[in-house]
């Protein structure tokens, strides 16, 4: 696990997305079996947080890189719920608004 500490909102979301970017260019993960078969798809290939900070009122969000490339974004620091981005925006727009 790695922690970075950035000036601002603008800095966190650059760091985010280029190593989401660099996480993806890697290809997608293969097909993992156990009791039962994962899909690259089913498994998470790394979790990219941000968090700004405070112990009882600061907020978290970030996105989940899928083994098959797709970014699920998500908010919650104990329970993480699943952001659902508007039209015409993108998984990192969704974790921006949830942390503005």
């Amino acid at each position: 696990m790695n922690r970075e500490d950035f000036a601002s909102l603008d800095e966190a979301m650059g760091a985010l997305e280029q190593r989401a970017r660099q996480i993806r260019s890697e290809g997608p993960l293969d097909e993992v079996g156990s009791l039962r078969d994962f899909a690259p798809g089913e498994q998470v290939h790394a979790r990219l947080e941000l968090s700004t900070g405070g112990l009882l009122r600061g907020r978290e969000a970030g996105v989940d890189v899928m083994g098959d490339g797709a970014l699920v974004p998500y908010t919650g620091v104990i329970r993480k719920r699943r952001l659902d981005p508007d039209d015409g925006e993108g998984a990192f727009d969704a974790v921006r608004e949830a942390l503005e």
